[in-house]
Order: structure tokens, then C-alpha cells, then sequence
């Protein structure tokens, strides 16, 4: 069973900002696939839960990313991104 991924306006305009400001953009762009493609196929069990079930974050060097989990419709909504170390 696959999820749609949807990433918000916000996270896009965040995940840019990481792709300009990362020294190693490449290593972005694969995080970024990673989380999409895993998201996509099982994610309630990517990363661990925020402030709630639903509500996780998940990191996948050089990314950080906050989403939703939306189980009756199949999709998860990516709200935030941030880099890390």
C-alpha cells in the first residue's frame, strides 16, 4: 500500500534553502529521495512519533523533516524540513 507524499509550500521553500545553503547539495537531493520513497511506502514507521501517533519526524542526514500521517486518505504531508549535522 503506497502513501501520497505531499510536501507543503513551507517544507519546499525550506528544502530549496537547504539545497543552497548545504555544502554537499547531492547529499540533499538523496536524503530527500530516501525520505520521499520511504514515506511513500510504510510511514508509520519512519522516524518516531512527535506529539502524536501521526505527528513524527524523521531525519535522514543531512535532513530533518517533521510530517503527517493521514491513514484514511493514504498520505502523509511533509510540514518542516531543517538541516543537521
Amino acid at each position: 500500500m503506497n502513501y501520497e507524499v505531499v510536501w507543503d509550500a513551507n517544507s519546499e521553500d525550506e528544502l530549496a534553502a537547504a539545497w543552497l545553503t548545504f555544502p554537499d547539495r547531492n547529499a540533499v537531493v538523496r536524503a530527500a529521495e530516501w525520505l520521499d520513497r520511504h514515506l511513500a511506502a510504510d510511514p508509520l514507521h519512519v522516524g518516531i512519533p512527535g506529539s502524536s501517533s501521526v505527528h513524527r519526524i524523521a531525519y535522514r542526514t543531512p535532513l530533518g523533516i517533521e510530517f503527517e500521517v493521514i491513514e484514511d486518505d493514504l498520505k502523509v504531508i511533509v510540514r518542516g524540513v531543517w538541516t543537521v549535522s
